[in-house]
């Protein structure tokens, strides 16, 4: 099975959603979140850096819940992001 390449706008969105994780384990350990995640360190650092930018959504689930976040907090929060200008870095639409 071929997978379709990732728009700009999903890449971006997958950038977005890593800042926004990384932002909520704050001082937390990548180790301990991934544990209570029930993912690899590994993975969680992909997507974190955006090298995973399209997770599962029973990761993302799982992430939410050890992170403290709510599903309908991140699914909003990503949803505001806009396809970056070439040269911009992540963007994110003021909620109307």
């Amino acid at each position: 099975m071929v997978r379709t390449p990732l728009t700009p706008l999903e890449r971006e969105r997958g950038r977005f959603l890593g800042a926004l994780l990384r932002q909520a384990r704050g001082e937390r350990s990548m180790a301990e979140i991934a544990a209570g995640a029930g993912i690899s360190a590994e993975t969680l650092r992909k997507i974190e850096t955006g090298r995973a930018p399209t997770p599962a959504f029973f990761t993302i689930a799982a992430l939410a819940a050890t992170l403290g976040l709510t599903l309908g907090e991140i699914a909003e929060r990503c949803a505001a992001v806009t396809a970056p200008e070439p040269g911009e870095g992540v963007t994110e639409e003021a909620a109307a």
